[in-house]
Protein backbone atom coordinates (compact mmCIF):
# COMPACT_ATOMS: atom_id res chain seq x y z
CA UNK A 1 0.00 0.00 0.00
CA UNK A 2 1.37 3.41 -1.00
CA UNK A 3 1.60 5.84 1.90
CA UNK A 4 3.30 8.69 0.00
CA UNK A 5 3.34 9.55 -3.69
CA UNK A 6 4.95 12.47 -5.50
CA UNK A 7 4.03 13.24 -9.10
CA UNK A 8 6.31 15.58 -11.09
CA UNK A 9 6.89 17.85 -8.10
CA UNK A 10 8.74 21.07 -8.91
CA UNK A 11 9.84 23.98 -6.71
CA UNK A 12 11.49 27.17 -7.95
CA UNK A 13 13.11 30.04 -6.09
CA UNK A 14 13.33 32.82 -8.65
CA UNK A 15 15.40 31.44 -11.51
CA UNK A 16 16.67 28.48 -9.45
CA UNK A 17 14.86 25.17 -9.90
CA UNK A 18 15.54 23.54 -6.53
CA UNK A 19 13.40 20.44 -7.22
CA UNK A 20 12.67 19.50 -10.81
CA UNK A 21 9.79 17.17 -11.75
CA UNK A 22 10.52 14.60 -9.03
CA UNK A 23 8.29 11.53 -8.84
CA UNK A 24 8.44 8.55 -6.49
CA UNK A 25 6.30 6.60 -4.05
CA UNK A 26 6.85 5.02 -0.63
CA UNK A 27 5.08 1.92 0.63
CA UNK A 28 3.67 1.54 4.12
CA UNK A 29 6.34 0.22 6.50
CA UNK A 30 9.20 0.84 4.08
CA UNK A 31 12.64 2.21 5.00
CA UNK A 32 13.96 4.63 2.37
CA UNK A 33 17.13 6.67 2.04
CA UNK A 34 17.30 10.00 0.21
CA UNK A 35 20.92 10.85 -0.58
CA UNK A 36 22.85 13.35 -2.64
CA UNK A 37 25.50 16.06 -2.37
CA UNK A 38 24.95 19.43 -0.75
CA UNK A 39 22.64 21.52 -2.94
CA UNK A 40 21.06 18.53 -4.67
CA UNK A 41 17.53 19.39 -3.49
CA UNK A 42 17.16 16.96 -0.58
CA UNK A 43 16.12 19.52 2.04
CA UNK A 44 13.74 21.30 -0.32
CA UNK A 45 12.17 17.93 -1.11
CA UNK A 46 11.63 17.29 2.61
CA UNK A 47 10.14 20.77 2.99
CA UNK A 48 7.70 20.01 0.19
CA UNK A 49 6.64 16.71 1.76
CA UNK A 50 5.97 18.09 5.24
CA UNK A 51 4.44 21.37 4.07
CA UNK A 52 7.08 24.04 4.65
CA UNK A 53 6.86 24.78 0.92
CA UNK A 54 4.05 24.34 -1.58
CA UNK A 55 5.10 22.99 -5.00
CA UNK A 56 4.93 25.24 -8.05
CA UNK A 57 4.00 22.19 -10.10
CA UNK A 58 3.04 18.60 -9.42
CA UNK A 59 1.03 16.75 -6.78
CA UNK A 60 1.74 15.11 -3.42
CA UNK A 61 -0.52 12.36 -2.07
CA UNK A 62 -0.57 10.86 1.43
CA UNK A 63 -2.58 7.67 1.87
CA UNK A 64 -4.34 8.54 -1.38
CA UNK A 65 -5.33 12.05 -0.24
CA UNK A 66 -4.09 15.07 -2.17
CA UNK A 67 -2.07 17.07 0.39
CA UNK A 68 -0.28 19.32 -2.12
CA UNK A 69 -1.64 22.55 -0.66
CA UNK A 70 -2.20 21.52 2.95
CA UNK A 71 -0.31 23.39 5.73
CA UNK A 72 2.26 21.80 8.04
CA UNK A 73 -0.05 21.31 11.02
CA UNK A 74 -2.66 19.52 8.94
CA UNK A 75 -0.04 17.16 7.54
CA UNK A 76 1.20 16.52 11.08
CA UNK A 77 -2.33 15.61 12.16
CA UNK A 78 -2.55 13.22 9.20
CA UNK A 79 0.59 11.43 10.40
CA UNK A 80 3.68 13.06 8.85
CA UNK A 81 6.47 13.81 11.34
CA UNK A 82 9.92 15.24 10.78
CA UNK A 83 13.17 15.88 12.59
CA UNK A 84 15.56 18.70 11.64
CA UNK A 85 19.29 18.60 11.00
CA UNK A 86 19.74 21.34 13.60
CA UNK A 87 17.57 20.44 16.62
CA UNK A 88 15.04 23.09 17.62
CA UNK A 89 14.13 22.44 21.26
CA UNK A 90 12.24 24.68 23.63
CA UNK A 91 15.38 25.26 25.68
CA UNK A 92 13.75 26.37 28.93
CA UNK A 93 11.19 23.54 28.92
CA UNK A 94 12.10 20.11 30.23
CA UNK A 95 13.07 17.25 27.96
CA UNK A 96 9.79 15.54 28.87
CA UNK A 97 7.75 18.64 28.01
CA UNK A 98 9.53 19.00 24.66
CA UNK A 99 8.64 15.46 23.67
CA UNK A 100 5.08 15.82 24.97
CA UNK A 101 4.51 18.67 22.49
CA UNK A 102 4.83 16.15 19.68
CA UNK A 103 2.13 13.94 21.19
CA UNK A 104 -0.24 16.88 21.67
CA UNK A 105 0.03 18.36 18.20
CA UNK A 106 0.79 15.37 15.98
CA UNK A 107 -1.36 12.47 14.81
CA UNK A 108 -1.76 11.35 18.44
CA UNK A 109 -3.63 14.58 19.44
CA UNK A 110 -3.16 13.58 23.08
CA UNK A 111 -4.31 15.41 26.19
CA UNK A 112 -1.62 16.88 28.45
CA UNK A 113 -1.57 13.86 30.78
CA UNK A 114 -1.60 11.43 27.86
CA UNK A 115 1.15 13.39 26.13
CA UNK A 116 3.41 13.28 29.19
CA UNK A 117 2.91 9.51 29.46
CA UNK A 118 3.71 9.07 25.75
CA UNK A 119 6.79 11.26 26.22
CA UNK A 120 8.01 9.01 29.03
CA UNK A 121 7.60 5.95 26.81
CA UNK A 122 9.68 7.35 23.96
CA UNK A 123 12.31 8.88 26.23
CA UNK A 124 12.87 5.35 27.53
CA UNK A 125 13.14 4.12 23.94
CA UNK A 126 15.87 6.64 23.01
CA UNK A 127 17.68 6.38 26.34
CA UNK A 128 16.90 9.85 27.74
CA UNK A 129 14.38 8.94 30.43
CA UNK A 130 16.84 9.72 33.23
CA UNK A 131 17.12 13.28 31.88
CA UNK A 132 13.39 13.84 31.42
CA UNK A 133 13.24 16.66 34.00
CA UNK A 134 16.36 18.48 32.79
CA UNK A 135 16.02 21.67 30.70
CA UNK A 136 16.32 20.73 27.04
CA UNK A 137 18.90 23.47 26.54
CA UNK A 138 21.31 21.58 28.82
CA UNK A 139 21.45 18.48 26.61
CA UNK A 140 24.48 17.66 24.48
CA UNK A 141 24.10 17.98 20.69
CA UNK A 142 23.70 14.19 20.38
CA UNK A 143 21.10 14.11 23.17
CA UNK A 144 19.17 16.94 21.49
CA UNK A 145 19.08 14.92 18.29
CA UNK A 146 17.76 11.88 20.17
CA UNK A 147 15.16 14.10 21.83
CA UNK A 148 14.08 15.27 18.35
CA UNK A 149 13.59 11.63 17.36
CA UNK A 150 11.56 10.98 20.52
CA UNK A 151 9.41 14.07 19.89
CA UNK A 152 8.73 12.99 16.31
CA UNK A 153 7.85 9.45 17.42
CA UNK A 154 5.55 10.85 20.11
CA UNK A 155 3.44 12.29 17.29
CA UNK A 156 2.56 8.64 16.47
CA UNK A 157 3.43 9.20 12.80
CA UNK A 158 2.65 6.99 9.85
CA UNK A 159 5.58 8.57 7.96
CA UNK A 160 8.75 9.74 9.73
CA UNK A 161 11.22 12.00 7.90
CA UNK A 162 14.70 12.02 9.46
CA UNK A 163 16.95 14.92 8.44
CA UNK A 164 20.66 14.03 8.83
CA UNK A 165 19.82 12.46 12.18
CA UNK A 166 23.05 10.41 12.24
CA UNK A 167 25.39 13.31 11.42
CA UNK A 168 28.16 13.73 14.00
CA UNK A 169 27.51 10.38 15.67
CA UNK A 170 30.26 7.84 16.26
CA UNK A 171 29.87 4.36 14.70
CA UNK A 172 28.49 2.77 17.87
CA UNK A 173 25.85 5.51 18.26
CA UNK A 174 24.90 5.12 14.59
CA UNK A 175 24.47 1.36 14.98
CA UNK A 176 22.39 1.88 18.12
CA UNK A 177 20.12 4.38 16.37
CA UNK A 178 19.72 2.18 13.29
CA UNK A 179 18.73 -0.79 15.45
CA UNK A 180 16.30 1.45 17.34
CA UNK A 181 14.69 2.69 14.12
CA UNK A 182 14.41 -0.83 12.72
CA UNK A 183 12.66 -2.00 15.88
CA UNK A 184 10.26 0.95 15.91
CA UNK A 185 9.46 0.50 12.22
CA UNK A 186 8.59 -3.14 12.76
CA UNK A 187 6.67 -2.66 16.01
CA UNK A 188 4.67 0.39 14.93
CA UNK A 189 4.48 -0.33 11.18
CA UNK A 190 5.59 3.14 10.11
CA UNK A 191 7.47 4.26 7.02
CA UNK A 192 10.81 5.94 7.69
CA UNK A 193 12.75 8.14 5.28
CA UNK A 194 16.31 9.06 6.22
CA UNK A 195 18.14 11.87 4.42
CA UNK A 196 21.94 11.74 4.48
CA UNK A 197 24.81 13.39 2.66
CA UNK A 198 27.92 11.45 3.66
CA UNK A 199 27.09 8.38 5.78
CA UNK A 200 26.61 5.86 2.99
CA UNK A 201 27.53 2.80 5.02
CA UNK A 202 24.89 3.79 7.58
CA UNK A 203 22.22 4.11 4.90
CA UNK A 204 23.11 0.67 3.50
CA UNK A 205 22.38 -0.82 6.93
CA UNK A 206 19.08 1.00 7.26
CA UNK A 207 17.42 1.58 3.88
CA UNK A 208 15.90 -1.10 1.68
CA UNK A 209 15.73 1.37 -1.18
CA UNK A 210 17.46 4.65 -1.95
CA UNK A 211 16.68 7.74 -4.03
CA UNK A 212 19.65 9.74 -5.30
CA UNK A 213 19.14 13.47 -5.87
CA UNK A 214 21.41 15.51 -8.16
CA UNK A 215 20.97 19.16 -9.14
CA UNK A 216 17.32 19.14 -8.11
CA UNK A 217 16.35 16.02 -10.05
CA UNK A 218 16.03 12.35 -9.18
CA UNK A 219 19.13 10.76 -10.65
CA UNK A 220 18.36 7.16 -9.75
CA UNK A 221 16.13 5.05 -7.51
CA UNK A 222 16.23 1.41 -6.48
CA UNK A 223 17.86 -1.22 -4.27
CA UNK A 224 20.36 0.54 -2.00
CA UNK A 225 23.68 -1.18 -2.76
CA UNK A 226 22.90 -1.55 -6.46
CA UNK A 227 22.04 2.14 -6.84
CA UNK A 228 24.98 3.45 -4.81
CA UNK A 229 27.38 1.39 -6.91
CA UNK A 230 25.84 2.52 -10.20
CA UNK A 231 28.49 4.25 -12.37
CA UNK A 232 26.35 7.39 -12.68
CA UNK A 233 26.09 7.76 -8.89
CA UNK A 234 29.78 7.03 -8.41
CA UNK A 235 30.70 9.65 -11.00
CA UNK A 236 28.57 12.56 -9.78
CA UNK A 237 28.45 11.83 -6.06
CA UNK A 238 30.46 9.12 -4.32
CA UNK A 239 33.71 9.02 -6.29
CA UNK A 240 34.17 5.30 -5.69
CA UNK A 241 32.09 2.16 -5.29
CA UNK A 242 30.99 0.99 -1.87
CA UNK A 243 32.15 -2.29 -0.44
CA UNK A 244 29.29 -4.79 -0.38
Amino acid sequence: MEILKLENVTKRFGGLVAVNKVSFSIEKGEAIGIVGPNGSGKTTLYNLINGVYIPDEGKIFFEGQDITNLPIHTRAHLGIARTFQIPRPFNSATVRENVAVGAMFGYAKASVDEALAIADDYLKVVGLYDKRDAPAGKLTPLEKRLMEVARALAMKPKLLLLDEVMAGMNPSDIDRLINLLKRIREEEDISIVSMVEHLMHAITKFAERVIVMHQGSKLLEGETIKVLNDPRVVEVYLGKKLES
